[in-house]
This record gives C-alpha cells, structure tokens and sequence, in this order.
C-alpha cells in the first residue's frame, strides 16, 4: 500500500473486487395520495433498515414526505438492486398494511400499496453529502 493513499471508508473490497455502490432510491404509493404520517413514515424506516441487514446493505439515510419516501443505501455488488428494491417495497407494504390496516385501506389501489415504479440514482463521493441534506430536508408531516 502506498504511503501516500488514505483509506476511504466508503469503498469496500471483497475477494475480488472492491467497491462503492450507493444508490438513491425513491418509492412513491401506487396512488399518490398521501399515506404516509410521521409515525407511520418511522415504522417504514425501521422495516427497510431490517431488509437493507437482510441484504448486508448499509442502510445510509431515510426520510419522506405525505406522498413518497426517500433512502439512500450502500450495497455490494452480489446485491441486484431490483432485488434489494422488490423486497423494500414488498416487505415494507406486507407490514404497514398489518400495522396500520384502517389508514393504510384508505390509500390502496386494489391490493398494491407501492406504485410498480420506483426512481433509482447512483451516486458516490461528494454528491453523497448533497443527497444526504436533500433526504434530511424533506417536508416531513406531523
């Protein structure tokens, strides 16, 4: 190792590879019309903090408005990140229908809670910070 690298703690290696894989994620319900309180906004935190360790994904920043959720996730690349995805929403929805099934049922569209789409950005280095203080700035309701 050269004495002139610094070690970032961002970048990870495996057997064979050494990586950095983050990704700004972005879910909106399949009918947009605002089912997300603030304790409702923390259990769906704590469910996809669950499937981020699931998936030895680090689980970097989360935050939400009434009408769509924010996370910013670091994973390696064994990860498909369609997968990590499909079981964010897909755990995360199975559970706040559970949880919160009066107010939840006002908001679904047949029996689909996420809207089938999703925004997925990657991103490393010094956008991080600037995803990270967009995510925190979000509107969150009372």
């Amino acid at each position: 190792m050269s004495p002139r690298w610094e070690p970032n703690p961002d970048v990870r290696s495996g057997r064979s590879v050494v990586h950095t894989l983050h990704a700004h994620l972005v879910f909106t319900p399949k009918s947009r019309r605002g089912p997300f309180t603030d304790t409702i906004l923390a259990r769906c935190e704590a469910i996809m903090r669950d499937v981020c360790t699931d998936f030895e994904a680090e689980f970097r920043e989360f935050n939400g408005e009434t009408d769509h959720v924010h996370l910013l996730v670091r994973y390696p690349p064994k990860v498909a990140l369609s997968s990590l995805v499909g079981s964010l929403k897909g755990v995360s929805a199975r559970r706040l229908r559970q949880e919160f099934p009066t107010h939840i049922h006002k908001y679904l569209r047949g029996k689909h809670f996420w809207s089938p789409s999703y925004f997925a950005a990657s991103c490393a280095g010094a956008p991080l910070e600037i995803i990270k203080e967009y995510i925190e700035n979000q509107k969150r309701p009372d």
